[in-house]
């Protein structure tokens, strides 16, 4: 077999960089590139501290007393099936409530290892009633309902996670919730919710890079995990293999010691900023946002009584595609955001380091040129000005 020649990075990646301002990854922040540029052992004293500061900060942004807490070696959806395999098992009655392609995901993967799925489907724009949840619970009586905080295909929120939570726990269900999009970026509190497993990206409200993610297990969540009968099918994902390195400072698998000291470092952020800071800068920096994209003339596709924050879905105009907009506005301006799932949708992330009103200002002068660009009539500066009032107010 000949010795392959390809291409250099240097040649492959654009001579600009991208500014990331999607759905996924975000940018980050200059202490996090430093840390993922460092090596150590992944066993041993040095990173037994890591770890150990890794969980206390992680209880923090959970809002978690719970010892429960785990790092995973993969993306997001890791997590989600990690919480997912541990919990439930052949002949488990999940209910899975669905209202875009990531709640359904958490279906699929109930399927997967032979739980009893039932779905509450959700209508497009909108979040199941209180009332329908809590008929489908009495129907179903279900052992675990799963949920999203927000659907990051179709940007909508479901406000009434902690209502819905309270419903699940009055039924003896435990909870799963998938927070991917929203963990530091608006309220989620796991213990005061009543959430028995919440989960995690990096490379979202986090500001990490993508590849290690975390998950936090309710006391009554874990005991289900250790009082299972059967082993868990998934090795890697196994949470009693995983307890060996992220509480006995043992071996499981060889961690990914650099997404690690980024991920500490990324939590390290959070915690100087606080939760409540960032929860108001992320809150002002996405209405802002919303209202320099209604100025230049454009709809936003989420109603907005549960129009998500962290991602913001904005209607693309008959006769362009999403694919079209996402390649113009890449290749003219060198901003990156995210097509959708199917539907006639692009989407803007704020999230972390998306959440700084220079990458604000840079985006949405990019949208309104890549729309006259390619035909469409917006009103530019409107909307940058709607933008600047947004950020202008509070300061």
């Amino acid at each position: 077999m000949p010795c392959p020649v390809v291409e250099s990075l240097d040649a492959i990646l654009p001579e600009e960089p991208l500014l990331m301002m999607g759905a996924g990854p975000v940018p980050i922040p200059a202490a996090v590139a430093k840390a993922n540029t460092i090596v150590i052992n992944h066993l041993g004293a040095t990173m037994v501290k890591v770890i150990s500061q890794v969980k206390t900060m992680a209880r923090y942004v959970f809002q978690t007393h719970s010892k429960w807490v785990l790092g995973v070696a993969g993306p997001g959806s890791a997590a989600m099936e990690m919480a997912i395999s541990n919990l439930a098992w052949e002949g488990t009655r999940v209910l899975s409530i669905k209202n875009g392609f990531f709640s359904g995901r958490m279906a699929e993967m109930g399927r997967r290892v032979g739980a009893q799925v039932s779905v509450l489907e959700v209508a497009d724009r909108s979040v199941a009633s209180l009332e329908q949840i809590a008929d489908a619970i009495r129907r179903e009586r279900p052992e675990i309902v799963t949920i999203v905080q927000g659907e990051t295909s179709n940007t909508v929120w479901n406000y009434q996670l902690k209502d819905i939570a309270a419903l699940a726990k009055a039924a003896g269900a435990l909870v799963i919730v998938d927070a991917v999009c929203t963990l530091s970026t608006m309220p989620l509190a796991m213990d005061a919710w009543g959430i028995d497993a919440v989960i995690t990206g990096g490379q979202k409200g986090l500001s990490s890079i993508p590849g290690v993610s975390l998950i936090a297990f309710s006391d009554a969540a874990w005991e289900r995990v250790k009082g299972r009968t059967a082993p868990n099918a998934h090795w890697c994902l196994d949470a009693s293999l995983a307890e060996n390195f992220w509480h006995n400072a043992g071996y499981h698998y060889t961690a990914p010691v650099s997404g690690v000291l980024a991920l500490h470092e990324a939590l390290r952020l959070v915690c100087a900023e606080t939760l409540e800071k960032r929860f108001a800068r992320h809150l002002k920096c996405s209405v802002a946002l919303q209202e320099g994209v209604t100025a230049l003339g454009l709809q936003l596709y989420a109603p907005k009584e549960c129009r998500l924050n962290s991602v913001v879905g904005i209607e693309v105009p008959p006769g362009l595609s999403p694919g079209d907009v996402c390649a113009h506005i890449s290749r003219q301006h060198q901003v990156e955001i995210s097509g959708s799932f199917g539907l006639p949708i692009v989407r803007i992330g704020q999230m972390g380091e998306q959440c700084r009103e220079h990458n604000l200002f840079r985006t949405v002068h990019a949208l309104g040129r890549t729309m006259v660009d390619l035909g469409v009539k917006v009103d530019l500066p409107a909307g940058v000005a709607a933008l600047e009032r947004g950020l202008s107010e509070g300061k």
